[in-house]
């Protein structure tokens, strides 16, 4: 008999570290850099001087510098580039061109804000935006409301953001499945990129939750990446894209969206370490911050009829796809594999005080191959 289901935690953070890893620097988003660019143009537009620095305000209040890479002026309208600094986060926004160019309103006063080349246009709700307007995030208006601001006061000024070569990047994050088509979208809360940041995917995350369920979608599926994504939509080919979510690590912040959404079913898919984790009763998955628990393997392996030295050489595995080969060469991964994903199941359910029901699937490495799942009927 397999021990209760585990209590939960998110993360569950390593008790000890041998080596201290260096500092990873960090970088700007595209908010802030998109600000800082409107500010240098309006800058350029008022006086006809261009600026070679321009400060703007992230929004805890710190006050932060930029470089203008270049700028030009003509006819009242002004245009200046910020390169935007990812840090050593591996974005792929490093290095783009964010661009404002500023005009002056003939009439009446406020920032007009649009989004020009490279800036995605929002084609779906749940996104927070207004359908048909640009991708371009609440907090990153207010930081370039008040950069604009700083400079003209309360004259009224149109700025349009684009970021050349920005509908290539998108074709790297999850926008179109969002319904943000043509571009990328201009992001950021607090205006600073954290190298590795699990924010930026934790928000992303929420949001394709968020999405789905604006599409009036009762069904969400839950991927680790990419291989287990296309082995889920090959499983559940009925279910529209938008249903798909590479979950990544962030399985719990899925999980309360989908709560807060009354989002009633979730599909788990994924490959064996990471169903151990959850079975486990770990959230966070990342594995810098939790082990795959072998012993609960090695205990499933016991309920599901596994033999004594089995069950020991499982609990000793080195990791859970040496695991999962063990249950494979027994003849047992079938058995073994649907007590697992039974165990998650139950995990997700409990995570959610019994809002949600709960279906998984255990793929190969692969991804291609359902080999055990809590439906009979998914298995390959």
């Amino acid at each position: 008999m397999v021990d209760d289901v585990p209590s939960l935690r998110e993360p569950d953070l390593p008790r000890t570290a041998k080596v201290r890893p260096k500092a990873l620097r960090t970088g700007w988003t595209t908010g802030t850099c998109a600000s800082a660019a409107a500010k240098a143009a309006a800058s350029l537009l008022l006086s006809g001087e261009p600026p070679a620095w321009v400060e703007v305000a992230l929004p805890s209040g710190r006050r932060v510098t930029f470089a203008v890479e270049s700028t030009v002026v003509a006819d009242g309208v002004a245009t200046a580039v910020v390169v935007k600094d990812a840090g050593d986060d591996p974005d792929v926004t490093h290095g783009a061109h964010l661009t404002a160019t500023v005009s002056w309103l003939p009439a009446g006063d406020g920032v007009e804000l649009d989004g020009g080349e490279g800036v995605g246009v929002v084609t779906r709700p749940g996104l927070g935006l207004e359908v048909g307007g640009p991708a371009i995030n609440p907090v990153p208006r207010e930081m370039i409301t008040q950069a604009v601001r700083e400079v003209v006061g309360g004259r009224g000024v149109r700025v349009v953001i684009s970021v050349p070569g920005g509908e290539k990047m998108a074709r790297k994050t999850t926008n179109r499945r969002l319904g943000v088509l043509g571009g990328i979208s201009i992001l950021g809360t607090t205006g600073i990129v954290r190298p590795f940041s699990t924010a930026s995917w934790r928000a992303s995350v929420v949001q394709a939750v968020a999405v789905a369920a604006a599409q009036g979608e009762q069904t969400i599926v839950l991927c680790t990446g990419g291989r287990t994504e296309k082995g889920a939509m090959a499983l559940l080919p009925d279910l529209p894209e938008v249903c798909f979510i590479e979950v990544g690590d962030f399985t719990g912040a899925a999980l309360r969206m989908a709560v807060e959404r009354d989002v009633g079913r979730v599909v788990f898919v994924g490959m064996v370490g990471k169903l151990t984790k959850l079975g486990a009763g770990v959230l966070m998955t990342h594995y810098t911050r939790s082990a795959v628990d072998t012993g609960l393997l090695g205990r499933l392996t016991s309920a599901a009829g596994g033999s004594q030295s089995l069950v020991d050489d499982v609990a000793a595995a080195n990791t859970a796809r040496h695991a999962y080969e063990l249950w494979q060469a027994a003849g047992l991964l079938r058995a073994a594999g649907d007590a697992l994903c039974a165990r998650v199941r139950d995990v997700l359910v409990a995570f959610t005080d019994g809002a949600v029901s709960a279906s998984v699937a255990m793929v190969d490495f692969t991804g291609k191959t359902v080999v055990a799942a809590t439906e009979p009927g998914w298995v390959s």
